[in-house]
């Protein structure tokens, strides 16, 4: 059974840092971009962040020198290290596998995970 799965989220003050993981199973990683999608209360979900096949990533203006992406197949996982994080940032946080091995822009994504939540407030 194919799944996404992400955890690592939680409520952290406004600087502070966090690491999501999107554990993926019933696929073979190698072959798939990954992305990570996030929306806040009343708000459309927005792409944040994309990493292809290769490790080549992507990144929305708003998290650029924040957020890093990163993924590591051996062990089925794709990060998302969360650093200097902002009130703005308090979202779920969604991964997804996009219908192919390359980024380009946030759309054709067939499969998600549930999310997580992540709060950021003093």
């Amino acid at each position: 059974q194919l799944q996404l799965v992400e955890s690592g989220g939680g409520l952290v003050q406004p600087g502070g840092s966090l690491r999501l993981s999107c554990a993926v199973s019933g696929f073979t990683l190698d072959y798939y971009a990954i992305g990570w999608f996030r929306q806040a209360p009343g708000k459309e979900r927005e792409g944040v962040s994309c990493i292809n096949s290769s490790g080549s990533t992507d990144y929305v203006d708003s998290v650029k020198g924040r957020f890093t992406i990163s993924r590591d197949n051996a062990k089925n996982t794709v990060y998302l290290q969360m650093n200097s994080l902002k009130p703005e940032d308090t979202a779920v946080y969604y991964c997804a596998r996009r219908r192919s091995y390359y980024c380009s822009g946030y759309r054709g994504y067939d499969y998600w995970g549930q999310g997580t939540q992540v709060t950021v407030s003093s």
